[in-house]
């Protein structure tokens, strides 16, 4: 059975209890296994009571969006006291959506790809510029990144974690309802940020993918990001965020699927 490219790279352990080299191999892509971290649905246990009682995906992603504001005072962004003197930054998983939708390599890409890194143990391997000997600057400066003050004031890992876990019961409950994988696309220039681990032809490939990836559900639309096109049959386990989980969506493509890594098997075309 086929495990990651580079087992030394990635975690050895994860909150999701599948080791980490199948969680990232193509075996695992073809026959994905649920996927739950550990003592989200738990710990929120009546939220997802009420989640079970929604008659709609908007009323599903109107509930979230309440809990959320709640749970983590996400009521606007720009938060001042009874005198009017600004408060504390509060970080929200929005925010790092949409700091992912201008550049998944600033400050926020660095957050969400270590929020992967410790739910899932996916080390990543491009942010900026590619990771591979550590230590080094650029992993220096990735760290130093994803550990800002700045994005971890405010439980962002559980507001991730609640992000993951609800979008997995919208997608088996609305979204995706009885599919086990959805084809989407990635349009790059070159092989750059994406590891070739075996090439059996011109046509396919096996590529290890960032920790997090953004693909498109469009095909039209990932021609705007290079003429090599990669379509992969992702497993729904693996997707964090798509349009359609929240009430309005914080990333700019409209068929934007935000995709936790590992190898993919996919096909290559050129334009």
């Amino acid at each position: 059975m086929e495990t990651s490219s580079n087992p030394a790279k990635d975690h050895s352990t994860n909150l999701v209890g599948i080791p980490t080299g199948l969680l990232a191999s193509t075996a695992f892509n073809d026959f994905p296994q649920p996927l739950a971290i550990n003592g989200v649905r738990q710990m929120n246990r009546s939220f997802f009571e009420a989640l079970a009682r929604t008659a709609s995906a908007e009323g599903a992603a109107g509930l979230f969006g309440h809990y959320m504001e709640t749970l983590f005072g996400l009521d606007g962004s720009a938060l001042t006291g009874d005198e009017g003197a600004k408060r504390r930054y509060r970080s929200s998983y929005r925010r790092l959506l949409q700091g992912w939708g201008f550049d998944s390599n600033g400050p926020e890409g660095a957050v969400l790809k270590g929020w992967v890194e410790s739910r899932f143990g996916l080390l990543p391997t491009f942010h900026k510029v590619p990771l591979q000997r550590f230590p080094a600057p650029e992993w220096m400066a990735y760290v130093e990144e994803k550990m800002s003050n700045r994005f971890h004031n405010n439980s962002i890992s559980l507001q991730l974690d609640l992000l993951y876990e609800y979008g997995q019961w919208m997608l088996g409950r609305w979204l995706l309802a009885g599919a086990s994988h959805v084809t989407l696309y990635r349009g790059v220039n070159d092989f750059g940020e994406h590891q070739i681990v075996e090439r059996p032809d011109k046509r396919t490939a096996v590529v290890k993918q960032n920790s997090l990836v953004s693909f498109t559900s469009e095909r039209m639309r990932a021609d705007e990001f290079g003429d090599t096109i990669l379509e992969a049959s992702v497993p729904r386990v693996k997707i964090l965020y798509c349009n359609g989980l929240l009430p309005s969506n914080p990333l700019k493509g409209e068929g934007e699927y935000l995709v936790i890594g590992g190898n993919y098997r996919v096909k290559v075309s050129y334009l």
